[in-house]
Order: structure tokens, then C-alpha cells, then sequence
């Protein structure tokens, strides 16, 4: 009796897990992408240029990108259910301050202090469900919390654009708080406290690679509005690249590194983070100028340009599976080759296709090769990087391939933009057009270049080299 008793405990704190884990996991990965279709509104609303609107992006992304390892470190460290409801209650709050944001500067620092609750919460849902569920339901059970994440990617730039459309952009924020406010009591009263087995915090190395990333986004911002070879910029350009050599050569000597430089000796962990880099540069920047090209150029209200999104955003959804039991076939590293191939030519035929005005039916195809390329690309890269560490190290290899995609979306907004800004501009649909065309092909290049980085990894990976466990890593990106 005793032990049917034990077990229905158990059994409700599986299921309480499973519920409170993935609803926090859909919030964070909404705000990748819910604010792509609000961007019009907001720049109406709060005045500011196309560099604002990066940060509003760029904020959120890279100081998540940053701290997501960090972020795990200290739920080791000082607790995970401790740390994931501080990390709520840091998300909910900057939600509201987001929502509340009287201009362009205090939104962008809501974002960024909505960045570092989701980089805390994140990686730490992972970690309290598979605590919590055993190893017989665990499979299932993270396939709920990826399809929850999945969901929120593939329908944020709707939802997005529903909220600010019936009500204002200020609810794509606001929607977060009643949710989050819910959680943080469910999670202390239903989760397990927990800690992990390395409680050393890397504080040396998250502020080198914070602000080496910085400083390279902040030149690729700023040079067009104050010249590629101002002092500021070069400035930015030269500082952040000697931070992060440092952040190199410091992971290299220290004894427990955020990020271990070892896992990069593996001829395929390098190829496909470098793949993963470039991929999702092209990606993340291409949508975010496709948003406010459906609105700026082609007319729509923020719900239409949602919906005319779904064809890229959605797609994953349903060739994510087909892809995955693909690459159980003939090999991961095949398939995401194919998919970032497929992505390279969609963008390709978007710049062939598009005009000052705007018919959407010209676009439909690009999208919808662009949403089966990426659907080709996330569950098989992310078993790719798994299959090449040992099953203890699946934890930090999992964790650095997810930044290192957040750190290409970051990266990719600011490069893409500067591109559209040297050569068009919001003045008229011409100039839109002018300046995204160039973009799209920036945005094509790299994501051929990741097809070709990807070709260096071995055709077939052996079956024993795929750990139990690889699920985690096989959910959407955030981005």
C-alpha cells in the first residue's frame, strides 16, 4: 500500500513537471519570434530607426544566447527550482516593464532583462523534468515539452500579430505575466529541489564572451549610421574580437570552463555549431525584414503577415519528424545538408521573386521550401551534436549548440540589416526592396556556406554513438 502510494506521488509530480516545464518553456520561445510582426507598430508608437528595432530583437537573443549555460550553472549551483522561479519572476517582470516601456531605450532593456530570465528558466526545465520523470516516460515526456516550444516558435509571429492587431503591441508582452505570475507558485509548491554535481560558476568567461559578443553586434548596428571606419565602430569590431579570443584561451586553462573548448577537437561537434552559426544567421535576420516587408510593402495588418508567415515558421512542425526518422535511416548529416541546402535556395528565390509591390503568391513557394529546409535542419543537427560527446558531456554540448544558434540569430538581424540600410531604407517600397534584395542574398550566402561547412561532417554516424537521453537537444531552436 505504502508503495502504491509512493508511486502516485510520484506519478503527480511527474505529470506537475511536465505541465509546469513546458509552459515555461513555451513563454520563453514565444518572445523569439512574437515581437518580427509587432516591429511596425512599435516603430510607429516609439519613433526610432531600423538600429532600434535590431536591439529590440537583439537584446532578448544575445544576452540569452550569453547567459544560457551560465544560467544552468547557477540552478547547480544554488538550486534549480530555486533559480527557475527567480528566473520566472525575472521574466514576468521585465515582460511588464517591456509592456509598460515609455520609449525605444527602456523597451530594449526590457528585452535584455527578459533575455537573462529566459536564459536561467530555459535550460533548467530540462534538467527539473527529466529529475522528475522516470526514465521509462521520459521520452514522452520531453516530446510534450518540445512540441510545446515548437508550437510557440512556429506560431509566435502570429500570435504576434493578433495580439497587435486587436489590441496593441503592448500585449505581446503583457501576455506573459498572468502566466508566468501562475507558474512560480505551482513550480515551488510541485517541483523537487535539486542541484547538480559542478557548482562552480564561470563568472570570468560569461563576462568575456558577453561582451565580446556585444561589442561585434554593436559595430555591426552602428556602422552604417556612423561609418564602417569610425573609432566607435572599430572600437566595437576590434574590442569584441579580442574579448573573445580571451574567452578562448581562458575556457582553455580553467578548471570547470562554460563552455569546454575539448568538445571542439571533434571534427563534427566544430562543423555543425559553425554549420548551426551560419544557418540560423541567414534565417533570423531574413525573417526579421520579411515581417516588415509584408506590412511596410505589401499593405497587411499585423494578424495578415502572421498567417503569411506560417508557410516558413510552421513548416518544422511537419517536416521535422519526417526528417528525423530520415536521419535515422541513412545518417543525420545527410539530411541537415539537404535542409540548410533547401534554405539557401528558398532565400535565393525570394530575391528573385520580390518587388515593389508586393503579390504574395510570387513568395509562397521560397516560403515554403525555406520552412521544409529548416525542418530538415533542427532535430537532425541537434542528434548530430549529441552523437559526437560522451553521454555526460550531452548536457554541455547541448547547451553551447543552442547559444552558438542564439548567438547566428543575434548576429544575423544586426548583418542582414546593415545590408538592407546601406542599400535601401523605409522611405518608399522601392527603397524597401532595394535594400532587401542584397539582404537576402547575404542571408542566402550563409546559410550555402553552412551547407558546405556541414559536408566536413562523416556521411554516418555508428548507433551506439546516439546516447540515451538525446531528446532534449532535438526540440526547435528559441530563435
Amino acid at each position: 500500500m505504502k508503495q502504491q502510494r509512493e508511486q502516485r506521488v510520484r506519478g503527480g509530480s511527474a505529470v506537475w513537471a511536465v505541465v509546469i516545464t513546458s509552459a515555461a518553456g513555451f513563454i520563453t520561445a514565444l518572445d523569439n519570434l512574437i515581437v518580427t510582426t509587432a516591429l511596425p507598430s512599435i516603430r510607429k508608437d516609439l519613433g526610432g530607426g531600423l538600429e532600434d528595432l535590431e536591439w529590440t530583437v537583439s537584446a532578448y537573443t544575445l544576452t540569452f544566447a550569453v547567459l544560457l549555460m551560465f544560467g544552468a550553472s547557477l540552478g547547480d549551483r544554488f538550486g534549480r527550482r530555486k533559480m527557475f522561479a527567480i528566473g520566472l519572476a525575472i521574466f514576468t517582470t521585465a515582460s511588464a516593464a517591456a509592456a509598460l516601456a515609455p520609449g525605444m531605450g527602456e523597451l530594449i532593456a526590457a528585452r535584455a532583462a527578459q533575455g537573462v530570465g529566459s536564459a536561467i528558466v530555459t535550460p533548467l526545465t530540462l534538467t527539473l523534468l527529466s529529475a522528475a520523470v522516470p526514465a521509462e516516460r521520459r521520452g514522452a515526456a520531453l516530446g510534450v515539452w518540445g512540441a510545446a516550444s515548437g508550437i510557440a516558435v512556429a506560431t509566435g509571429p502570429l500570435i504576434g500579430g493578433a495580439l497587435t492587431e486587436n489590441l496593441s503591441w503592448q500585449w505581446i508582452f503583457w501576455v506573459n505575466v498572468p502566466l508566468g505570475l501562475a507558474l512560480i507558485p505551482f513550480a515551488l509548491l510541485r517541483l523537487n529541489e535539486s542541484r547538480g554535481p559542478n557548482p562552480t560558476l564561470d563568472l570570468v568567461g560569461t563576462v568575456l564572451a558577453s561582451g565580446g559578443l556585444f561589442g561585434i553586434v554593436y559595430a555591426l548596428v552602428r556602422g552604417n549610421a556612423d561609418g564602417w571606419t569610425s573609432t566607435p565602430v572599430l572600437g566595437g569590431f576590434f574590442t569584441g574580437t579580442a574579448l573573445l579570443v580571451g574567452f578562448v584561451l581562458y575556457e582553455l586553462r580553467a578548471k570547470s570552463p562554460m563552455l569546454p573548448m575539448r568538445l571542439f577537437r571533434h571534427r563534427s561537434f566544430s562543423a555543425i555549431n559553425a554549420a548551426s552559426l551560419l544557418m540560423l544567421l541567414g534565417m533570423f535576420g531574413s525573417i526579421f525584414l520579411l515581417s516588415q516587408y509584408l506590412q511596410t510593402v505589401g499593405g497587411y495588418s499585423p494578424m495578415q503577415a502572421g498567417i503569411r508567415m506560417l508557410p516558413w515558421t510552421a513548416m518544422p512542425m511537419i517536416a521535422g519528424p519526417l526528417a528525423g526518422a530520415l536521419s535515422d535511416r541513412i545518417g543525420g548529416a545527410p539530411v541537415v545538408t539537404a535542409g540548410m541546402t533547401l534554405n539557401a535556395i528558398g532565400l535565393g528565390l525570394w530575391a528573385l521573386t520580390v518587388q515593389p509591390h508586393e503579390v504574395y503568391s510570387h513568395m509562397l513557394p521560397a516560403l515554403i521550401v525555406c520552412g521544409i529546409g529548416l525542418g530538415m535542419f533542427f532535430a537532425p543537427s541537434a542528434n548530430l551534436v549529441l552523437s559526437t560527446v560522451r553521454p555526460e558531456e550531452q548536457g554541455i554540448a547541448s547547451g553551447a549548440n543552442n547559444a552558438i544558434r542564439e548567438v547566428g540569430g543575434a548576429i544575423g538581424v544586426a548583418s542582414l540589416a546593415a545590408v538592407f540600410s546601406a542599400q535601401g531604407g523605409y522611405g518608399s517600397a522601392s527603397q524597401f526592396v532595394d535594400g532587401l534584395i542584397p539582404a537576402l542574398w547575404t542571408g542566402a550566402g550563409a546559410v550555402a556556406l553552412a551547407a558546405a561547412v556541414a559536408l566536413l561532417m562523416p556521411r554516418r554516424h555508428k548507433a551506439t554513438d546516439h546516447a540515451p537521453g538525446s531528446t532534449p537537444a532535438g526540440a526547435p531552436v528559441t530563435t
